[in-house]
């Protein structure tokens, strides 16, 4: 008997994933959790029957929620991480000698804890001597928070369930004021292919370009999220996410990535017209 997981995309739409076995399943405090192998993407994370992360696509997500602000901000040291159970953030923010403080801020130990024991690929970075991890709600931590943090990275599940708050207006305000005067905040942008996920991405947007006056989206291709076509967002109270790059600095660190470069971050920035109408839909409305 063949077994596969399928998640619905929308009414019309499903993937599925043959699966080799299923290595976990169980219910935190907050979501089911579970871990499956498949022959074609390897591990992989789902939380309430949605695909988080896959052990082959998951490092374009990671390089590119990371290595974007890096690029950037030319003396990145304390770093706010929201999320990121799995720790694929923390392991492309560990490559870094300069940084010197990760705070990472998870609503959900237990997912934490079933990444180290299944994820060993992302999680390998979640014991690095700088990382503290806080187990509480993002929203609430931020709200104690004042110009601190030089880097935000918000790498939160969809907006419902556990990861609703982090996409209101209060929380991107909040972040606003956890950043030190020249600091960046990095969040995942939702797809704009799919109708539904499209006013996702529109609501997340209008609140963050109401809190920052410099807010760009980029994208990537993830094969196993909706669509495959993901949008990043990348607000900050002085770096211009293109005009800024510095990549003779940042190439002279021979950091390896596998999907992130400088010349594809430039062209990250440069949308699909159909992408930048839906934002300037929202930028213009009050």
């Amino acid at each position: 008997m063949e077994l596969w997981f399928t998640e619905k995309h929308t009414e019309n739409v499903k993937l599925s994933i043959k699966v080799d076995k299923q290595l976990y399943s169980g219910q935190s405090d907050y979501q089911r959790i579970d871990v499956f192998t498949s022959p074609e993407f390897g591990v992989f994370l789902t939380l309430d029957g949605y695909m988080m992360l896959t052990e082959k696509d998951e490092f374009i997500y990671h390089e590119m929620m990371v290595h974007v602000p890096m690029a950037v901000h030319p003396n990145v040291k304390n770093v706010l991480v929201i999320g990121a159970g799995d720790g694929g953030v923390v392991r492309e923010l560990t490559k870094y000698d300069t940084v010197e403080n990760i705070d990472m801020v998870e609503i959900d130990e237990q997912v934490v804890e079933i990444c180290k024991e299944y994820l060993p690929f992302t999680a390998c970075k979640l014991e690095d001597s700088r990382v503290n991890i806080k187990y509480q709600d993002g929203l609430r931590y931020v709200r104690g928070c004042e110009d601190k943090y030089d880097l935000i990275i918000v790498d939160s599940t969809d907006p419902f369930g556990p990861g609703e708050g982090l996409f209101t207006k209060e929380f991107y305000g909040n972040c606003f004021r956890a950043l030190k005067e020249d600091g960046i905040v990095v969040n995942q942008h939702e797809s704009p292919y799919y109708s539904d996920d499209a006013l996702a991405m529109q609501r997340a947007h209008k609140r963050i370009v109401q809190s920052f006056d410099i807010s760009r989206v980029y994208q990537a291709h993830i094969p196993t999220y909706p669509s495959g076509h993901w949008l990043f967002g990348f607000s900050s109270k002085k770096y211009h996410p293109v005009k800024d790059i510095d990549e003779e600095r940042w190439n002279s660190l021979g950091i390896q990535t596998k999907y992130y470069n400088t010349n594809l971050h430039k062209g990250a920035f440069y949308l699909p017209n159909y992408v930048e109408n839906l934002l300037k839909h929202v930028e213009n409305v009050d």
